[in-house]
Parts: C-alpha cells; sequence; structure tokens
C-alpha cells in the first residue's frame, strides 16, 4: 500500500469524515437479507469513530430515478446500526439543510449515515455543484467501496479530487490482495475463468495471458474454444461467432508463453435441469444431441495438477453450471483443493466476482482463500486491467 494514503495516515480526531462505502445489500420486506457487505466495512466505522471522528457515511442504493422511498437508506442504516453494535442517526437527504443539520448536531465518535446519494443526478454525472455540496459536508473523504471504484461519480471519485482522500480498510484489504495477485505476484500465476459467453470476457483473456503462465478455461466458454479448433461440441452452448477470436487468443497466449488449459472430458446431459441423467465423455466423442454441462474427472485432475505447480490462483468464473447438481461437482472439487494448497501456505489465492463468491460459499471454502472479493464489475474491470477512477483518486501523488 506504498503509494496509497491510509487511515494510518489520517488524522480524524474531531473531525468530519465522509466515508464512502458499498451498502448496495439484497432487501427482503425492508429487512436486509445478506448482511456480508456491512459486515465488511463495519471495522472501518468502528475505528474512525473509535478515533474521535464523526462518521457521516454516504451511500448508493438500487437505481432510483429521483427521490424513490422504496431506494431508501433508511433501513439499511438500521441494519448498520445492528452490525456495528452502537446508534446509527439517519439524515433524509445527503446534502443540503438535512444533512448539514444532522451533521452539526453530530459529536465526536458518532455516526450518521446519510440518504442515498442516488437520489440526485449529480451523483452519477459527478456534476460540480453536486460535488460542492457533498464536500462542504467533510473535512476529509476516505472511499472503503473497491465494489463501485470503477465508476467516476461524485462520491465515489470527485470527492478524492476536492478533500484529503484516504483508502479506508476494506479498500485497504482489497487493494493488497488484487496486488498480490496480478501486480506483484509470487511466480508462476495460474488464472481459472468460466462462465458462458467468450464475448463478456475477452478483454479478460487478452489481459491476463500476457500476465500469468497458466490459463484454465472453463464453462460454456470453453465449448467455444473447443469448437474453434475444429471439435464438434453437439448442442452445448458456444458462440458461434467467436470462433476467429477463440483462435486468435490461442496463438496469442503461444506466443506470451501462456499455457492454455481447455477440458480433455465433459459431463454431458440432453436436458438443462437439476438432476438430469448424464455421463462422462471424452471431448472428442460428444454425443451430436448431448450438451456439456461440465468438465469432467481428467480435465478436473489436470487442472488440479496445474495448480500443484503455482504459487498464485486468480479465480473468476465456475467451471460448469455450478447451480445445478451434479454439474457443480468440478468447481467444488477444484475450490476445495485450492483452499488446501492456500491454508498449507503453498498458494495465494484471490477470487471474485458473483458466480464465483457463490460457488465457493457453495463448497465451503471461501474463508480458507487468501482474499474473496465481493466487487463484482469493479474485481472484473481490474483484472482486465483497466485503470478504476476511485482507486486511481487515492494514490499518492
Amino acid at each position: 500500500m506504498a503509494n496509497f494514503k491510509t487511515l494510518d495516515q489520517a488524522d480524524v480526531k474531531g473531525k468530519r469524515v465522509l466515508l464512502r462505502v458499498d451498502l448496495n445489500v439484497p432487501m427482503e420486506n425492508g429487512k436486509v437479507t445478506d448482511a456480508t457487505r456491512i459486515e465488511r466495512v463495519a471495522p472501518t466505522i468502528k475505528e474512525i469513530a473509535d478515533k474521535g471522528g464523526k462518521v457521516i457515511i454516504l451511500a448508493h442504493f438500487g437505481r432510483p430515478k429521483g427521490l424513490d422511498p422504496k431506494e431508501s437508506l433508511k433501513p439499511v442504516a438500521a441494519a448498520v446500526a445492528h452490525v456495528v453494535g452502537r446508534h446509527v442517526a439517519f439524515a433524509e437527504d445527503c446534502i443540503g439543510p438535512k444533512a448539514e443539520a444532522a451533521i452539526a448536531a453530530m459529536k465526536d465518535g458518532d455516526i450518521l449515515c446519510l440518504e442515498n446519494t442516488r437520489f440526485h443526478k449529480g451523483e452519477e454525472k459527478n456534476d460540480k455543484e453536486f460535488l460542492a455540496a457533498l464536500a462542504k459536508l467533510g473535512d476529509l473523504w476516505v472511499n472503503d467501496a473497491f465494489s463501485a471504484a470503477h465508476r467516476a461519480h461524485a462520491s465515489t471519485e470527485g470527492l478524492g479530487h476536492v478533500l484529503p482522500a484516504y483508502a479506508g480498510r476494506t479498500m485497504q484489504a482489497e487493494l493488497d490482495a488484487l496486488g498480490k495477485a496480478l501486480e506483484h505476484p509470487k511466480k508462476p500465476v495460474i488464472a481459472i475463468v468460466g462462465g458462458a459467453k467468450v464475448s463478456t470476457k475477452l478483454e479478460l483473456l487478452e489481459n491476463l495471458i500476457s500476465k500469468v503462465e497458466a490459463l484454465v478455461i472453463g464453462g460454456a466458454m470453453a465449448n467455444t474454444f473447443l469448437a474453434a479448433q475444429g471439435i464438434k461440441v453437439g448442442k452445448s452452448l458456444h458462440e458461434k461467432d467467436m470462433a476467429d477470436t477463440a483462435r486468435r487468443i490461442l496463438d496469442k497466449a503461444e506466443q506470451n508463453g501462456c499455457a492454455i488449459i481447455l477440458p480433455v472430458d465433459a459431463i454431458v446431459a440432453y436436458h438443462f435441469e437439476a438432476n438430469t441423467p448424464s455421463h462422462a465423455y471424452g471431448v472428442d466423442a460428444i454425443p451430436a444431441d448431448g450438451m456439456m454441462l461440465d468438465v469432467g474427472g481428467q480435465s478436473t485432475e489436470r487442472v488440479k495438477g496445474a495448480i500443484d505447480e503455482a504459487a498464485t490462483l486468480v479465480w473468476n468464473g465456475p467451471m460448469g453450471a455450478f447451480e445445478m447438481h451434479p454439474f457443480e461437482k468440478a468447481t467444488v472439487d477444484i475450490a476445495k483443493y485450492a483452499a488446501a494448497r492456500t491454508k498449507s501456505g503453498k498458494l495465494v489465492s484471490v477470487a471474485g466476482g458473483g458466480d464465483t463468491v457463490a460457488a465457493l460459499n457453495a463448497a465451503g471454502v471461501a474463508e480458507q482463500f487468501t482474499y474473496v472479493s465481493t466487487a463484482g464489475g469493479a474485481f472484473l474491470e481490474w483484472m482486465e486491467g483497466k485503470p478504476l477512477p476511485g482507486v486511481e483518486v487515492l494514490r499518492q501523488k
């Protein structure tokens, strides 16, 4: 973290600290159903309060078109209070008289949650007037929302240009982990990329082949690569129009000395549904009316062998249709294997993306990975090698 200022450099005592966090949590009937994102930022909230700072929470919720009571952060603020075990006040706006009055009433160590920043059009436009109205509420800005760092909005990036800016503890942990994974990794590095479409992960694949020693391609994406090599994939999901792109990626990988690991066998079914009868086939013998829904046992063993040779693993996307039994088997087996290598100190493992996190949770090993990022879009853009506005603004000039 040498090139980012963190809370270690921030003097928060008696200061109004604008803390940007991610509170875009799942809700049902006015109650938060998964508090993971709140739990991640709780240490930053408590640390600033304990050091005598006035914690002023900024966050968005949903995609409201203007003021919408259904997208209010008020019930989320109650969930924050529950997680941090302290009183959290709420202001019914994030700028203007209501916000200003609530902040004026704060004592050192108090916590206040402001209303949804996206109730104002100026937030997503990073509008100067809205930014000025936000900035006058605080003395410094702490960004703890890596998951929103790919957006150049007023509260996620703009404030870093007008107030002293620091990374919160969650942001710090994320940047440390990601630095270890691809920027300054222990080599050799292996990447696992799964998912349905090559077209959605093209930039990711092209960035990775110049940075890793081995790239495992799984999910329906692998079918596209197999088909591009002339292998008959039956009725398996694949992108015919991406064949030339797949061949170009294979050629580029060879030039970069990156080994591409594709399935050699697959679990095939005739219906895309859970518990449907399935059988293992070599990829050179896929039935014409069959669908590959997971990689087979031989492929799984090849991936484990590649993990044995690696010092660092970066993972995005499952190996098969993991949400349906029995097509989660390869993803779960490989996840457990990587977790065991990590636990024994032989592997640095970093994973991210919604499906990946769900798969690791299903395997019961998310806690055993070195780091699991809950930031979907930001994690993917970082893996694609793109600069993230909310991170760049934190770099020490």
